[in-house]
């Protein structure tokens, strides 16, 4: 059965950017280092960038083969540009906000902006899925709504071993502490550990 899946990177003091985010610098100041996992080491914006180590790219493979559909915030789309002329998503992405837009083709990949709420982009995304999997690729404040509103089966926060001192916190603001993570699996890589879990609401 198709699930709503979503992950995020997290430094060792609890911070998913740097300070400073914004676009052309989307991670903030040093933010690049949560993400060495993702090039298999030290990158910066604008430069060439290097490919992840197996571990983590299996770990890649794996999520990016499984979704049909995924669910971005309309900051994070506009911090990235829309992930260029290529973004290589290749399925649809439903991009939730309070802003309307016309709905924008890049190669395979099209991008619908939705401004009825969370679970409206949820159902869109769905039905754009088929039997793959819905991915929430975030950014924090996104993933903190679809968390809180008890509508993700399965969670990954990976941790960079990193401090940044300040930026952005993942959970931050969010009210609910009646989620249960269960956790099913760890993957260690060099430059990052996986923590994957199932979600269920308490009771």
């Amino acid at each position: 059965m198709p699930k709503v899946l979503a992950g995020i990177t997290i430094s060792l003091d609890g911070y998913i950017t740097g300070p400073n985010d914004g676009p052309g610098a989307g991670l903030g100041a040093g933010g690049e280092r949560l993400h060495y996992w993702v090039f298999g080491g030290p990158w910066s914006y604008g430069s060439e960038r290097g490919t992840p180590s197996p571990i983590d790219q299996r770990y890649l493979d794996e999520v990016f083969s499984s979704g049909g559909a995924w669910l971005v915030g309309r900051t994070m789309h506009d911090i990235v540009d829309g992930w260029g002329k290529d973004p290589g998503f290749g399925v649809p992405v439903f991009v939730v906000t309070h802003r309307p837009h016309e709905t924008v083709v890049k190669g395979h990949t099209s991008f619908e902006f939705v401004t009825d709420g969370i679970e409206d982009a949820l159902e869109r995304a769905r039905a754009a899925a088929g039997e793959k999997n819905v991915i929430v690729m975030g950014g924090g404040d996104l993933l903190r709504q679809y968390l809180a509103a008890g509508l993700v089966d399965e969670f990954t926060l990976t941790i960079a071993p990193v401090l940044l001192g300040a930026g952005k916190r993942l959970f931050d603001g969010i009210a609910r502490t009646d989620i249960d993570f269960e956790r099913y699996a760890v993957v260690e890589s060099p430059f990052a550990t996986h923590l994957r879990f199932r979600v269920a609401s308490g009771g």
